[in-house]
């Protein structure tokens, strides 16, 4: 799976991409994260990106030309036959989902996000595009490449490899939202280690006596109990 990225600050990127699970599937070859900067697609000096909106208002809107030939460049050096699919980071977008995720891993080898800031992007740009806009959540951002590092650590842990599958399926939102399945596991049950009691400001606050039980089979029923449904 390959990720390019395109936007104002490449190197806001580089702490979170290079630590943990992400930079063992990088290494490992599983996914390709690449970072774009969008001024380097501008044709004047001053390396400008946005403008006033027409129709006036507040803040300024990205141009549609740089953030154009920058995904013009993108897609001339993929692979050609590469299942590609472009994204904008949007609060009035498309609720991102588990199941979102999941089916982007399957069904795409590369994913090219488009961030922008402030009032975001001329609108003529999704549309030539045919970008998809996403969102993260009902709230707004500063820009989109929090929403971008969101989407890519959530299907990187999905490309097979990155993670073991015992670990996927044991979390919340598996059952609903990957697996498509009308019941079952919704979220997942709460989990403890050392110290069996934790003692914190006065007060005593103990493992659940059947986690201790190494009993299995009632492990496994107080789990259960314990998993919350949520609608799919």
């Amino acid at each position: 799976m390959r990720f390019d990225i395109i936007t104002i600050f490449p190197e806001i990127f580089d702490s979170y991409f290079d630590e943990s699970i992400i930079k063992r599937a990088r290494e490992k070859k599983l996914i390709d994260i690449r970072t774009h900067n969008l001024r380097d697609f501008t044709k004047d000096k001053h390396k400008k990106v946005d403008d006033k909106p027409y129709g006036g208002g507040a803040g300024m809107v990205f141009m549609a030309e740089p953030m154009l030939r920058a995904v013009g460049a993108v897609e001339k050096a993929s692979p050609k036959k590469a299942r590609r699919k472009i994204v904008v980071p949007s609060a009035k977008g498309k609720q991102f989902t588990q199941r979102m995720a999941s089916l982007w891993a399957k069904s795409y080898d590369q994913i090219i996000f488009l961030n922008s800031r402030y009032e975001g992007m001329d609108e003529r740009v999704r549309a030539v595009l045919r970008a998809q806009e996403v969102s993260i959540g009902p709230y707004v951002l500063m820009d989109g490449d929090v929403a971008a590092m969101v989407m890519v650590s959530a299907v990187t842990r999905l490309v097979p490899g990155a993670i073991t599958l015992e670990s996927l399926q044991e979390e919340s939102h598996w059952n609903y939202l990957v697996e498509g399945e009308t019941s079952g596991r919704g979220l997942e049950y709460p989990h403890y280690t050392r110290p069996e009691v934790l003692e914190w400001k006065g007060k005593k606050y103990r493992v659940p006596k059947v986690l201790l039980s190494g009993d299995h089979k009632k492990i496994e029923e107080w789990r259960k109990s314990k998993e919350k449904e949520v609608a799919p």
